[in-house]
């Protein structure tokens, strides 16, 4: 009886949590689909609830439309660059700065290490003064550059890397040095490999948050040339007289990669959080 009871209240609870998953599945998709449909209605459509949205008729003129009145395809490369280069640079030098606090002794360790750690208690608003000051007097800002250096500093990367770093065998290390590995080698060929499921979940919100980073572009660039898409979007509906049917369009273009990078990695966030949750 008390293991049937206890069955059934297992049941329950899962059933709950199914419900749960469903709604917030549902609150977290209906913008999105707000987003898509109402991208493909002629613009002008009279849409008075969300009945009129889902139904025809549709059309791709919206797309067209953007493509012909504004650099679309050039700030998606500027953005597809910056989000490209910024995760590979900037994991590169995080998973450095790890190797060396985690399995290299050098004086005042723990101190640099806190330092990194205090780096990721301070909001990116607050330096983002001096950061253009900083910019500026380097006589970088309207500038690749501009949008890519200072995407390079990452301790939340550092600390998390450092942290599976860390839980990995000492035997693995004292084996490649008994067969003459350099610190170099045992880093690109044993670490490295060893943490891709880090690497990629980490390389994924790197991407997104370079991919939709609106702020620092929008202070040191000036150039349409240079512009991103988080830039280019404010720009080019500013400088037209549309209903929402243009926004949502370029909105919905714009996270096209956002969706299509997801999709193709999803389950390496999850390992890689998981296995960084776990080592140490």
């Amino acid at each position: 009886m008390g293991e049937f009871a206890g069955s059934q209240k297992w049941t329950i609870a899962r059933i709950l949590l199914y419900v749960i998953a469903f709604g917030l599945a549902i609150i977290f998709f209906v913008p999105v689909l707000y987003m898509v449909f109402t991208s493909l209605k002629p613009e002008g459509s009279i849409m008075g609830n969300l009945f009129d949205r889902v139904l025809p008729p549709f059309t791709f003129e919206n797309y067209i439309y953007i493509f012909d009145n504004a650099p679309v395809l050039k700030w998606t490369m500027n953005s597809l660059i910056v989000s490209i280069i910024v995760p590979v640079l900037s994991l590169t030098m995080a998973s450095l700065a790890a190797f060396a606090l985690s399995r290299i002794d050098f004086s005042y360790k723990k101190i640099a290490f806190w330092l990194i750690l205090s780096g990721m208690m301070i909001p990116g608003e607050a330096t983002i003064v001096s950061l253009y000051m900083v910019a500026n007097s380097l006589n970088i800002l309207d500038s690749y550059a501009a949008l890519i250096l200072p995407g390079l500093a990452g301790p939340l990367a550092v600390v998390i890397i450092k942290q599976f770093f860390d839980g990995m065998p000492n035997e693995l290390v004292e084996a490649a040095k008994i067969d003459g590995c350099s610190l170099f080698r045992i880093w690109w060929n044993i670490f490295i490999p060893l943490s891709k499921p880090v690497f990629a979940s980490l390389m994924i919100f790197s991407f997104l948050g370079s991919w939709n980073d609106f702020l620092w572009p929008f202070l040191s660039i000036q150039s349409e040339d240079l512009f991103t898409l988080p830039i280019g979007i404010p720009f080019f509906m500013s400088s037209y007289n549309q209903d929402e049917t243009l926004p949502m369009t370029i909105n919905a273009y714009a996270s096209i990669p956002i969706i299509i990078v997801f999709i193709i990695f999803q389950k390496y966030i999850v390992k890689g959080m998981t296995l960084s949750g776990i080592k140490g």
